[in-house]
């Protein structure tokens, strides 16, 4: 995606512990015509402050960090904004930062030492409101979650969310395929149907979840066990 499609410029906040890191990438991010550093902080109460108070487009967020974790900093940030994209960032391509993560509401995991182009298409990607689970850990973290969802005796002691059942089988179908992060042209040809009618499905599951984009819809999936 390029500067010239972005309707305004991505407003990022960078949080990590070590100084030299949020240095280098917001030196990167600062190059960019569409993006801007409007922030930083080394831990993850100080991320949740910075965040009420500037309302970043996107969070790049470290995982481990004195105080409060990058997860659990995530956590809270999507409980009071839930328009905020978090992309975690992380030295170790580790399964249980992955899956804490997508339950946590982050919309992607990348490593640091990332290719600078590649962070920054994840950045605009996460603006857009896709879901970026794109490392080897991160895609069989991801599968094997959804599996853990599939496989799972249900709590008889709590009520079933209400989406279950407004959901569709088809709906159902398609928002697995999101899950796991396939475009419409690929869920369209891995359910044999057209890509208009998935782009349609999709506009209703986002409708009927009650969230704005694709990625709020798979970790609200993965939250209340919508995922077959």
């Amino acid at each position: 995606m390029t500067a010239t499609s972005q309707s305004k410029t991505i407003r990022v906040v960078l949080v990590d512990d070590q100084k030299m890191i949020r240095q280098g990438l917001g030196y990167v991010i600062q190059m960019q015509p569409d993006m801007e550093v409007i922030g930083e902080a080394s831990d993850g109460n100080e991320a949740i402050k910075l965040v009420g108070v500037l309302s970043p487009d996107v969070v790049l967020m470290d995982v481990q960090m004195p105080n409060k974790s990058g997860i659990d900093a995530t956590r809270e940030i999507m409980l009071l904004h839930p328009s905020v994209k978090v992309l975690i960032l992380t030295t170790f391509d580790n399964h249980n930062y992955v899956v804490d993560g997508i339950r946590a509401g982050a919309v992607g995991y990348m490593l640091k030492d990332a290719d600078s182009q590649e962070m920054l298409d994840l950045i605009r990607r996460a603006y857009q409101g896709e879901a970026l689970f794109h490392t080897v850990t991160a895609a069989k973290a991801l599968a094997e979650a959804l599996q853990a969802q599939r496989t799972a005796v249900p709590d008889s002691s709590s009520t079933p969310p209400v989406l279950l059942d407004d959901l569709t089988e088809r709906e159902l179908d398609v928002l697995q395929q999101i899950a796991y992060g396939y475009r419409n042209d690929q869920i369209a040809q891995n359910l044999f149907i057209s890509e208009g009618t998935v782009k349609t499905h999709v506009h209703r599951i986002l409708q009927k979840m009650g969230v704005e984009d694709r990625t709020q819809a798979v970790a609200k999936a993965l939250r209340h066990q919508l995922v077959k």
